[in-house]
């Protein structure tokens, strides 16, 4: 059964790193919006042109998911909504899916932040401290049944299933 690995994680927590041991250990396909945006659109934070590309990088992964290929998604994920309809898609195509969560404490993103913007400034793209607190108060950590992998919380209010929640946050997924 082919699996996909989910980093969990804010700006400088290490996730694209940890993305790049797991694709290595588990042959598998990695996928990182990060390294799209300004090859593709002149800019890190294009808009919902992020939101439209995440939606074709998780279609590739479902296909290669169906095709038997692990895959590692280095997408960050901030809630727990879009966390569970990952979850829901990849059960879909008979693939599991683990999630990486990388915590990093307030002082050591700052400092990864400035050293990544200092030595690869056309990698990334500008975060301020206003940036980080904002962030941090809208993530939301994974508990222990998101971990484990038990359960899929069902969708929010109003929504038939996942894939039409997903399908709006990701429109190019479907």
């Amino acid at each position: 059964m082919s699996a996909l690995y989910l980093t969990v994680g804010l700006p400088g927590a290490g996730k694209t790193t940890r993305a790049r041991q797991l694709a290595e250990e588990h042959a598998a396909l990695r996928l990182t919006p990060d390294e799209w945006m300004i090859p593709l659109f002149g800019e890190s934070t294009a808009g919902r042109k992020r939101a439209v590309l995440e939606g074709r990088l998780l279609r590739l992964a479902l296909e290669a998911l169906r095709l038997g290929t692990n895959v590692v998604l280095d997408f960050g994920v901030w809630s727990r909504d879009e966390r569970s309809a990952i979850r829901w898609l990849v059960a879909s195509v008979g693939a599991s899916c683990h999630l990486v969560y990388l915590p990093v404490d307030p002082d050591t993103q700052r400092a990864r932040v400035a050293r990544r913007q200092s030595t690869t400034p056309h990698e990334t793209f500008p975060m301020s401290e206003a940036d980080l607190v904002a962030w941090r108060a809208s993530f939301e950590e994974p508990d222990a049944s998101e971990l484990d992998g038990r359960e899929i919380d069902p969708p929010p209010a109003g929504w038939p299933g996942w894939l039409e929640w997903a399908g709006d946050r990701w429109p190019s997924l479907v």
